[in-house]
């Protein structure tokens, strides 16, 4: 496989190959194998979640409450560790 990168990120990976001693198709392979399993990961713990809401085991929560609720808290919290 074939692939062209952009200068800027090109002359990253040439310089961590020089650093480290590794080659460059090393390095992109394994920036590769990590990149491809975290998102593996995300992409199970979404269905995952996706099919708990669909099945009803997990309630959505509106956004926008939370946020609100969240922001009532903080301003909580500031107030109790402000001098009096």
């Amino acid at each position: 496989m074939e692939n062209h990168l952009a200068p800027e990120l090109e002359a990253k990976l040439n310089e961590m190959a020089t650093k480290t001693g590794r080659a460059t198709d090393e390095l992109v392979q394994d920036a590769m194998a990590s990149y491809l399993e975290e998102f593996v990961d995300v992409r199970r713990m979404l269905d995952r979640h996706y099919d708990e809401i669909k099945s009803s085991r997990t309630k959505p929560i509106n956004g926008e409450m939370f946020f609100e609720s969240l922001r009532e808290r903080e301003d909580e919290l500031l107030k109790q560790r402000s001098p009096r």
